[in-house]
């Protein structure tokens, strides 16, 4: 069978040697007569696997021991609600950097739970940029400050980070986490769903400074991080079959040669788009400012709707997928994730140049 060239914004592509080992052991995992998927999560077989993935992630962040990595359901939306519960302290407000659609969502959900406000915004331009970071003003009645490190929907990404605040930094990296190497030390912190770099949909992960997990008697059980917390994740049933699944994509990021190699690869796939763009003297317009642009999401106009139709149609038929923009921009979007073969990258450029031979 030919796998498709899937750039779909999420669920996204996963690495083939994963499907392929998931696909072996469905049945009968570690001889067990049984599917992960049928495995007591109280199970020493399961308890393996939650425990392997927890030490992959921390061998390749290099996360501290005074951080707890939890795995979570709900997706990253529910850490918009889950957030402001255990950190936004009475008389206190959330500070959010509005970089696009789903920092807008983390606000409006704060606002539901206590105070919450705008410290620095790029709205005014359709999100076409990352604001400089001296435009960023932390006041004295800070609980947090939040980010979101890459914006699908537009196309942009944070490259550095707010330094030497004297509140939590908290990220929304669902969509870049383990696409490059980053300080944990410099975050508080950090939240992921797991459909685009990590695994399948339904996990999330979240790894949090263990001084910021607090008993909470007047928080629903499950929304509590210290309930998941002292419980290993465990206090309900997790999902198992993704974090099985995320355990495997971790072993691939290491045989990519952790997120240094992860990371180089990266490079080449965004710069071989990206090329395209900036040499097609204005047959593809990107959307995100230069400085500003993703590494994993590559959102671009053409000169019309008409051409743009065609070429989503031609694109199609030469086996591509997921390409259409999210209607907040128009165009195309090239999610180009991890998991993503450079290979196919290089297939989409040589289409994008083939297309602008034929239609200019």
């Amino acid at each position: 069978m030919k796998r498709a060239y899937n750039f779909n914004a999420g669920p996204a592509a996963l690495p083939e040697e994963v499907l392929q080992e998931a696909q072996n052991s469905l049945l009968n995992f570690n001889n067990t007569g049984m599917s992960v998927m049928e495995l007591s999560h109280r199970s020493k077989d399961y308890e393996a696997v939650h425990n392997e993935a927890k030490a992959l992630l921390t061998s390749l962040l290099s996360i501290p021991e005074d951080y707890e990595i939890l795995f979570l359901q709900g997706g990253a939306s529910l850490q918009f609600s889950m957030i402001p519960m255990n950190l936004l302290q009475e008389n206190k407000v959330g500070y959010y950097a509005l970089t696009g659609a789903w920092s807008e969502k983390a606000l409006k959900e704060a606002s539901k739970i206590g105070e919450a406000a705008v410290t620095v915004s790029s709205k005014e331009s359709n999100y076409t940029y990352i604001p400089d970071l001296k435009e960023i003003k932390v006041p004295e009645d800070a609980a947090y400050l939040h980010v979101t490190s890459n914006n699908t929907i537009f196309g942009t990404q944070w490259h550095a980070y707010p330094e030497g605040l004297t509140v939590p930094l908290i990220a929304d990296m669902s969509s870049d986490i383990l696409s490059t190497p980053i300080d944990v030390k410099q975050f508080d912190v950090i939240y992921a769903g797991a459909q685009k770099n990590l695994g399948p949909s339904g996990v999330t992960v979240v790894i949090i400074k263990k001084e910021l997990i607090k008993a909470n008697s007047s928080l629903p059980t499950m929304m509590s991080y210290e309930t998941h917390a002292s419980n290993n994740s465990l206090f309900n049933t997790p999902p198992t079959f993704a974090i099985y699944l995320l355990s495997l994509v971790l072993k691939w990021v290491e045989k990519q040669g952790g997120l240094e190699g992860i990371a180089a690869i990266n490079d080449k796939k965004a710069k071989a788009l990206y090329d395209v763009i900036d040499n097609s003297n204005g047959f593809y317009k990107g959307h995100a400012e230069k400085d500003s642009r993703s590494k994993m999401n590559v959102t671009f106009t053409l000169q019309s709707d008409e051409i743009t139709k065609d070429f989503l149609q031609q694109a199609k038929e030469a086996g591509f997928v997921g390409l259409n923009g999210h209607r907040s921009v128009g165009g195309c979007r090239a999610s180009i994730y991890n998991a993503v073969p450079l290979e196919h990258v290089q297939a989409l450029a040589s289409f994008m140049e083939n297309f602008q031979q034929k239609n200019s």
